[in-house]
């Protein structure tokens, strides 16, 4: 059902968005490929619903282009748009049934037969036991579903979801992250999906655009996003990367070799940005979950050609799935592991003098000019 041709593209051009001194969108360059699942991910202020608003016409942008396709619509308004937008709100008309709220598009562009088409879409979102309902007798998720219907119904090139889930408390949240995702499959069309919720994003998007500041950071594949994360705020914005301060010692062939707290890591040159590679300062990254937990006991027993670090356990907690350590060593303050509950040993409990071990492959290498900390949640940012 996709189309292969560009037809459907959404591409901005040195778009940005001020409001006086305020810069709320630096001049950025995108494409969203026709079909895609696309994400615009980062925290509050990031100028993410603002560059949706820009593609949906709601907000006019300070320079730059928004092409749908080949035709330029910067100037166009909303309703003259091939877009339709869905909002945290969902903002259904609590008079009309079901069936009513979807027929709605049609029935003001004045199409006279609706019934297939609003039974159709019934069907692609699994509720056509409720047509007859009104919208206070729904879910949150499957008022959430009426609002997504009654976006397509009126074949959109583009919807643009802006938070769609926040409402939604965690277990709805997920379903409804799959739901989405297999209507997107199904219809085929190109979703633009506004969240800062990371697993959100990952779960959902084929692309994903993280924010920052106005800015894109970093454009990619979830996986790849996580995997080889270019900047701080991204590898602590996507999951949670432990950053260690060290010093390149070794550079020239395919790995790097740096010390730090004492210790020698190595890590591939090619998951290295381009400054690190000349040598000097470098922030060494590894995720939680890569990394292994011995007793120091049992140091005698991990495989040669390890990266390693001594450590002292300081906290655990035990989360079902995992059981998450932090972890001070010469290395660094607070380094994190996540170890699958398969086999534990007990005597990984605080106090226990330990050592952290994983493959050097898993270890990527940032600039060390960044702030170490960008990115990472507080307490103020998640509430």
């Amino acid at each position: 059902m996709t189309d292969t041709n560009t037809g459907g593209d959404v591409r901005l051009t040195g778009i940005s968005k001020t409001y006086g001194s305020f810069t709320a969108v630096h001049p950025l360059d995108l494409t969203v490929p026709q079909g895609s699942f696309f994400a615009l991910l980062g925290a509050s202020g990031c100028g993410k619903t603002t560059t949706l608003r820009m593609i949906a016409g709601l907000e006019e942008p300070t320079t730059g282009t928004v092409f749908l396709g080949d035709k330029d619509v910067t100037d166009l308004p909303p309703y003259k748009r091939p877009v339709n937008t869905v909002f945290q709100s969902y903002a259904l008309f609590p008079h009309l049934d079901i069936y009513e709220n979807i027929a709605f598009g049609l029935r003001r562009r004045g199409v006279k037969s609706v019934k297939k088409q609003v039974g159709d879409m019934l069907d692609l979102v699994q509720l056509g036991d409720k047509a007859k309902h009104k919208p206070h007798q729904l879910s949150g998720g499957q008022q959430q579903r009426v609002a997504v219907a009654r976006a397509l119904i009126n074949h959109p090139q583009v919807l643009l979801l802006d938070e769609p889930l926040g409402a939604l408390d965690l277990k709805l949240r997920r379903q409804m992250q799959l739901e989405l995702k297999r209507i997107q499959t199904e219809v085929g069309i190109t979703f633009v999906h506004v969240t800062h919720d990371q697993e959100e994003a990952m779960t959902m998007a084929d692309q994903v655009a993280v924010m920052n500041g106005g800015r894109v950071e970093q454009l990619g594949a979830p996986a790849d996003l996580y995997e080889n994360p270019r900047t701080t705020f991204v590898a602590n914005f996507l999951g949670t990367s432990n950053l260690i301060e060290a010093e390149v010692v070794e550079t020239g062939g395919t790995d790097l070799v740096v010390t730090a707290g004492g210790g020698k890591l190595s890590l591939p040159a090619d998951r290295c940005s381009a400054a690190v590679r000349t040598g000097g300062k470098v922030l060494v990254g590894v995720r939680p979950e890569k990394i292994s937990l011995a007793h120091a006991d049992d140091a005698g027993k991990i495989a040669e050609g390890r990266n390693r670090v001594t450590g002292r356990i300081v906290d655990s907690s035990f989360i079902g799935v995992s059981t998450q350590y932090v972890v001070n060593s010469p290395a660094g303050a607070e380094l994190q592991v996540y170890e699958q509950n398969i086999e534990r040993d007990t005597r990984l409990a605080p106090g226990a003098e330990v050592v952290l071990h994983w493959n050097p492959a898993h270890t990527f290498g940032l600039d060390a000019t960044q702030d170490i900390d960008a990115g990472v949640e507080t307490v103020e940012d998640a509430s």
